[in-house]
């Protein structure tokens, strides 16, 4: 009998962490969210505003929200996680939670931001340029157009809850690592 591997740890500990902020959100009606798991404006001598910064992304509305952002991020995040190792990866999730915090907070400082999928868009654009050794590749230019072209898209056209920049952050920033990271090995 095969045992099951804890084979991707930076991916699975964020999906259990954000499963467990998920709960603690449900069980205290929010506030755990609020305090925690997502980022606003706010007062800089609270040592929770710059805690918000990272822990954001690990924040979601409801279980809807977490499958969405968790389905995608579980099926790219291990081979990446596998191709650039855990470090370089965690790096990404965490370069990525505090750009879009920061942006969020100068851009909507009276609304909330949580949620991982800046990092699931950095992983979509990342994941398109692995296994490409020189040039642009271009599943990248393609992907990079229809994923950040739709949500400029949607962001000019559509008002809705959904942060369209930090997808284009994340999706920005998960390309310029993966150029960067494939250059440099």
């Amino acid at each position: 009998m095969k045992k099951i591997t804890w084979n991707s740890p930076v991916i699975l500990s964020f999906a259990l962490i954000s499963l467990i902020a998920l709960g603690l959100n449900t069980i205290t009606n929010g506030t755990t969210n609020y305090l925690i798991f997502s980022v606003y404006g706010g007062s800089l001598l609270n040592p929770l505003f710059y805690l918000r910064l990272f822990t954001h992304v690990l924040g979601h509305a409801d279980l809807s929200h977490y499958m969405n952002n968790m389905l995608l991020f579980l099926l790219v995040g291990p081979m990446l996680e596998e191709k650039y190792g855990s470090n370089r990866l965690l790096i990404v999730i965490l370069v990525i939670a505090l750009v879009t915090g920061i942006a969020h907070i100068i851009i909507a400082p009276n609304t909330m931001l949580l949620g991982a999928s800046g990092v699931v868009f950095a992983f979509i654009l990342l994941s398109a340029v692995t296994g490409s050794k020189e040039g642009i590749p271009l599943t990248f230019i393609i992907v990079a157009v229809l994923y950040i072209g739709t949500q400029v898209y949607e962001g000019v056209f559509n008002v809705d809850n959904v942060s369209q920049l930090t997808h284009i952050i994340g999706g920005i920033i998960g390309g310029v690592f993966g150029m960067t990271l494939r250059k440099s090995r």
